[in-house]
């Protein structure tokens, strides 16, 4: 007896199709193929995936080749893909006949086709096209970022895998690529079995566009609380892929201004951005109010000037994994102080102020002496950071409603806790207030189909002046 045609709006049928268009690992793909036949990647199952998933690869206008024909990339779209795809089918396949089930003939062809016209050592390399789903659960149709259809899709040119995120990195070397504003520059971390310290080679690189878990986190953020930041001017730093001004314009930011200190990283920022439908300003000269405008700004942090940012003064600031370089902290900090400052006082005065001129951007050597006003869940053990997870608070309280100016969101998965501490101990010296939210103010889970994601190592902090 064939099994029953899946219906595509089910829920676990949604969420194969959005693994799909996101090229979510293809170990999530066979995870949610087996959760839409019960437990099996069933006949019918197989048929929905050839259906709506892989034929639709190359024929269909919802499908990752449509996306790719928006970037001009149509007569590549095909084999830019296929190494992925033929992955995707080798693994299927052998997940169906493990449990020697039978294999859909369409299935087998068109794995024989990669096969006969890919080598083994093609593999996807360079920058992919990601379209992310963000699903919006039953009763969030009252919510202004919920559109009519439940779904915001988000098409997106990035690398194929996003840069974990798991804080169990003890040992080895990992590749961490950073244009996105971190001083442009390919770093190799190595962390030591004890995680008490980072050494750093530095090679120059032309950029990432890598899909950071707290860019996800951020964008969900945004999504679940939008009175936060509509009718806002709100800048971000390190915007990468632009993912997080995407969410930003959609919940109606009056103004966003998305910066980065890569010039490969900004262009790609710019193919999508105009991929999602947004016109973009460069020049600062002649800004419009259209609300379907995104500046684009190239930031070095390290060489920006206070009267660059000065010449923006948001109302809100964001920010995605910037914390775990400590080389880059002191200007990144610097940088926070300037554009949370919306009155700059006089030379005289700044020691009352949060002014980045307060940092000393040479001084790596300073240690947080746990100085917690606030906190009754933090750990007194005088590192400022309680590893079981606690609230961390700076000079401030945890109330976000009693804020009175700029504040800055900024979500960060925290890889080594001396960096942290470090980046706690500078914001101190700036007079910056700094608050977990991580606990207080969940997003929703807008990307439940998204196995690579891991929510659960980022948190969100909000900074503003003391």
């Amino acid at each position: 007896m064939a099994d029953q045609e899946l219906d595509p709006s089910d829920p676990s049928c949604l969420h194969l199709v959005s693994a799909f268009l996101a090229m979510d690992s293809t170990e999530s793909l066979i995870s949610l193929s087996r959760v839409c036949g019960g437990g099996s990647v069933t006949e019918g199952v197989q048929r929905f995936i050839w259906d709506h998933c892989l034929s639709k690869a190359v024929k269909k206008k919802n499908s990752i080749l449509y996306f790719l024909c928006i970037f001009k990339w149509s007569m590549q779209a095909e084999n830019f893909h296929a190494p992925y795809l033929k992955n995707f089918l080798k693994k299927l396949i052998a997940e169906i006949e493990l449990n020697h089930d039978l294999v859909l003939d369409e299935l087998y062809e068109q794995y024989a086709y990669y096969m006969a016209s890919l080598k083994d050592d093609n593999v996807v390399k360079g920058r992919i096209c990601k379209c992310i789903s963000f699903l919006f659960p039953a009763g969030s149709s009252q919510l202004p970022s919920c559109p009519n259809s439940g779904k915001l899709v988000v098409p997106l040119r990035c690398s194929l895998n996003m840069l974990d995120g798991d804080t169990g990195l003890c040992g080895q070397w990992r590749q961490v690529v950073w244009g996105s504003g971190r001083l442009g520059c390919l770093t190799k971390l190595y962390l030591g079995s004890d995680s008490s310290g980072l050494g750093m080679r530095s090679h120059v690189y032309g950029g990432s566009c890598a899909l950071w878990p707290s860019s996800l986190f951020l964008s969900e953020f945004i999504l679940s609380f939008p009175g936060l930041f509509s009718n806002k001017s709100c800048f971000e730093l390190g915007s990468g892929v632009g993912l997080v001004g995407i969410c930003l314009a959609h919940v109606e930011a009056s103004k966003v201004a998305l910066s980065d200190g890569d010039l490969s990283t900004l262009m790609n920022m710019k193919l999508n951005l105009e991929s999602n439908n947004f016109s973009i300003e460069t020049n600062r000269q002649k800004r419009t109010e259209d609300s379907n405008t995104i500046e684009c700004i190239h930031l070095p942090w390290e060489s920006a000037s206070e009267n660059e940012l000065q010449d923006f003064m948001p109302d809100v600031i964001l920010g995605a994994d910037v914390i775990y370089d400590p080389a880059c902290l002191p200007y990144l900090v610097r940088l926070l102080a300037i554009l949370l400052n919306k009155k700059i006082p006089s030379p005289t005065k700044q020691n009352d102020s949060c002014q980045g001129s307060l940092l000393d951007s040479k001084s790596m050597d300073g240690k947080f002496n746990g100085s917690l006003q606030g906190n009754a869940n933090a750990n007194d053990n005088g590192n400022g950071f309680d590893a079981n997870g606690g609230k961390i608070i700076c000079n401030g309280t945890s109330n976000t409603g009693s804020r009175k100016g700029p504040v800055a969101y900024i979500a960060s998965v925290i890889r080594n806790i001396d960096t942290f501490n470090h980046f706690l101990s500078l914001v101190d010296q700036a007079n910056i207030t700094i608050t977990d939210l991580t606990e207080t103010h969940k997003p929703l889970n807008l990307l439940p189909y998204m196995q690579s994601y891991d929510r659960s190592n980022v948190r969100l902090f909000v900074l503003s002046c003391k």
